[in-house]
Parts: C-alpha cells; structure tokens; sequence
C-alpha cells in the first residue's frame, strides 16, 4: 500500500488503539510493524489467527499473557560473553516461565476439545526450558534481587552481614542511651560513605575518637564513626565487599547457562510477542465491537452496517456498502456535511484494517476483497 492512503484514511490511529490492548515490548514491535498486505493466504491466516482469538476471549477472557519486557538486547550481550545483572536475568526468567504457563494454557485448551485454526501451531513453536528457569527462579527475585537461596555461600555471608550490623547497631545505641548522648546533634544511627555513624555537635567532635565522615551544610553537626565501631566496621565491609564478588560469581554462571539456548530463548520471545499481538487484535475488536469479516476471491465488497472506528460509536452512521459483485462503481450524493466522505473513508480504512488481519466494526458475513491498492 501506498504511504499516502494510510495517512489520509489514519491508519496509524488505528494501531494506536490496537497497541492500547499490547502488554508486551516484543507486540509492541508487531503494531509498529503492522501494515496491509495483499497475500490473499497471508490475509487469510491472520484472519484465522483473530478468529483464534475472539473464541479464547469469548471461553478463557483471552490469552493470560503478563507484562513482559524485550529481552531481544540481553541475549545478544550473552552472545559476546557479556554478563546480565539481575534484573536482567529476572526478565529473561519471567519469559521462561511465561512459556510454561501458556503451554499448560494451551493444553487445556485441547483437553476441552476448543477447536483452533492457527494458535495450537504458534504455540508448538515455543520450548520450554524448564530447568533454566527453575535456576532463575531460585537465584533471583521479580524485582532482579539475588536471593539467599542462589548460593550457601551468599547465605553465610548474609548472615555474617545481618550479625554485624546488629553488633554496631548494639554499641551504637548504647551511645545514644549513654551519659554521652548530649554531646549529640540527635539521638539516631545513620550512614555515610557505606558506615554507620552518629550525629555530633561539631565543638564535641572529637568526644567518640574513630573517623569523622560528614558534616552538614550549617557545619555544626559532623557525622563520626566512634573508636568502638571502626573496627566493626571495617569487618562489615568485608562482609559486604564478599557479598558483591558471589553476587557477581552467581549472575555469571546463570548468564553462562543461558548462552547455549539464547536462539530458543529469541525464539521464545518472538512467539510470545506474536501470541500477544493476536489477543490485542481480540481485545480491540471487542472494544469496536467488531468481526472477522470474509474474504472474497472474487474481490467483492459486502460490508453490512459498517461503521467508522475512529468515530464515537454514539455518533457514527453505519451503513452497507456493497460493491464488485453486480457493479463496479458506486455514486455517492447528498449535501454538504451528509456524511459523503466519512463513506468513502469507512469503506477504504475497513479494506486496510481487513488486508492487516484486523477486524472491522461491521455486522456478521460482511465480506472484503483484497486489493493491491486503495
């Protein structure tokens, strides 16, 4: 199709009400993509794919699909030996799981005998990698935290760091319960430069001993790290610095995991974006109040009760347009403002939305033809 008649018809407002319906960033590129074709058994398939679609929104409320991010960047990082840090990885094994949940979808689809025209096929391209993503599961949280379970090590050491800090946190609240808390700002435990100080009155400075790390913007307060806990201290920050190294060590070994099946893992994605197109399409026909219309070889135009999808539904006109079975052309009078246009414009962008394998707002066995042009 040319440029000018999807500007003109507003094509674009149509896949910005499509995309409404998207959770996916992979079916975000699917509507991005999205234009008409004029393969009468490509027209076709993606027609049945929207039929699929109305009959699981109609049965299960649609295709139970999250939000899921692109993951198309993390696998080509892992393709260079590149390391993913957690969220990443999160992501990645939110995908995984996805996977799994929809074949058992999908499985349940065929036990209860719901006939399929396309989607039982989509949903054999996905592969399941089930003991990645159990790995994924184990080691990291939804929001990309490493958790205890990815390791014994990082377990002890989680330990070692809770047991410090309750140690410092001890001797410091001693402090602020002691006979020394006047020489105190305010009687609280916070941190600076990854060390639990104490707030002092700046002519009291050097009451605590240990290190002064701060001090406010009136300077009349500094933030000291007493003798008692320096060395405290310095043992968390061991601790801490242990944690980062196995944390680093952990994601590592996952991403390595994930290297020999980044292809099933694209190939994953790219069938989860395309599965989430469809149920868009679903939920946009519902939302026009649409059907899947009937192709015509023969190019013949039978649209019943068609309606404008970019006027309210309260204001639009519908009207049949029939055309290319007994005529080849049709004149159109009236006056002024009597809804001339909005005809032609309603018959050229339903051929568009059809020829996209979109339904259109029209009653049932309304038929399109497809063209290579409009």
């Amino acid at each position: 199709m040319n440029k000018k008649i999807l500007q003109t018809l507003e094509f674009d407002k149509v896949k910005q009400m499509l995309s409404e319906h998207i959770v996916t960033k992979l079916g975000e590129e699917h509507i991005q993509n999205l234009t008409p074709v004029n393969n009468f058994e490509k027209i076709e398939e993606d027609l049945l794919e929207t039929s699929d679609a109305f009959n699981i929104l109609r049965l299960r409320g649609g295709i139970p699909i999250p939000v899921l991010e692109n993951i198309k960047p993390h696998m080509k990082r892992i393709e260079i030996g590149a390391m993913l840090n957690g969220v990443e990885l999160a992501q990645v094994g939110r995908v995984l799981r996805t996977v799994t949940e929809l074949q058992n979808f999908f499985d349940d689809l065929k036990e209860a005998e719901i006939e399929l025209e396309r989607l039982y096929e989509w949903n054999e391209k996905m592969i399941a990698l089930p003991d990645i993503a159990k790995a994924i599961r184990l080691s990291i949280d939804e929001d990309g935290h490493v958790t205890d379970e990815a390791s014994s090590e990082l377990k002890g050491i989680r330990q070692s760091i809770r047991r410090s800090e309750q140690g410092i946190r001890e001797q410091l609240d001693s402090i602020l319960r002691g006979n020394n808390s006047k020489y105190l700002s305010d009687t609280i435990v916070t941190m600076r430069n990854d060390r639990y100080v104490i707030p002092v009155k700046s002519e009291y400075r050097g009451q605590f001993g240990g290190v002064v790390h701060d001090q406010s913007a009136s300077g009349q307060t500094v933030f000291v790290e007493p003798r008692q806990v320096v060395e405290l201290n310095n043992k968390l920050r061991q601790h801490q610095i242990a944690e980062r190294k196995e944390i680093e060590r952990i994601l590592a070994v996952l991403s390595n995991e994930l290297a020999p099946f980044r292809q099933e893992i694209l190939q994953n994605a790219f069938v989860l974006g395309k599965l989430d197109f469809i149920n868009s399409k679903a939920s946009f026909g519902k939302r026009i109040k649409g059907i899947v219309p009937a192709l015509s070889h023969e190019k013949h135009v039978d649209l019943k009760q068609a309606r404008h999808p970019l006027i309210d539904e309260k204001k639009v006109v519908p009207n049949d347009i029939v055309i290319g079975e007994e005529y080849q052309a049709i004149v159109i009078t009236g006056p002024n403002t009597g809804g001339k246009t909005i005809t032609l414009k309603t018959l050229g962008l339903l051929q568009l939305m059809g020829q996209s394998g979109l339904p259109i707002p029209a009653h049932e066995d309304s038929v399109i033809g497809v063209f290579s042009e409009v």
